[in-house]
C-alpha cells in the first residue's frame, strides 16, 4: 500500500513527505510533462502534503495516474515486442523489488 505524499517516478518512488525535499525545486520527475510535473516542485508539494491541503493528494494522484497509464503503454509496447520479461527486470531493478 502507498503512503500518502508518495509518487511513482521514472526513478523509483519519491516520498514528497522526506524532509530531503524541502529545498528540492526541481520536477517531481524530469521525465514527466504532467500538469504536477510541469508546474509545481518537490519543496511545494512537500509543503501542501505536510499541512494536509487536498491540493498536495490532489497533484500527487495527476502525475500518478499519467505515471501508470503511461507505464501501461509502454508494457503493451514490450508485449508487442516481446520484450516484457527483460522490461519488468528493468523496472524492478529501478524500483527496489527483490525478485522472489
Amino acid at each position: 500500500m502507498q503512503e500518502i505524499g508518495t509518487a511513482l517516478t521514472s526513478h523509483g518512488k519519491v516520498v514528497v513527505r522526506n524532509q530531503t525535499y524541502e529545498r528540492d525545486f526541481s520536477p517531481l520527475d524530469s521525465e514527466c510533462d504532467c500538469y504536477t510535473c510541469k508546474n509545481y516542485t518537490r519543496a511545494y508539494l512537500r509543503h501542501l502534503v505536510k499541512e494536509k491541503e487536498i491540493l498536495g493528494a490532489r497533484l500527487l494522484s495527476i502525475h500518478n495516474l499519467k505515471f501508470l497509464t503511461k507505464l501501461m503503454e509502454r508494457v503493451r509496447i514490450e508485449i508487442e515486442n516481446d520484450r516484457l520479461l527483460d522490461f519488468r527486470n528493468e523496472f524492478y531493478k529501478k524500483y527496489g523489488y527483490v525478485e522472489e
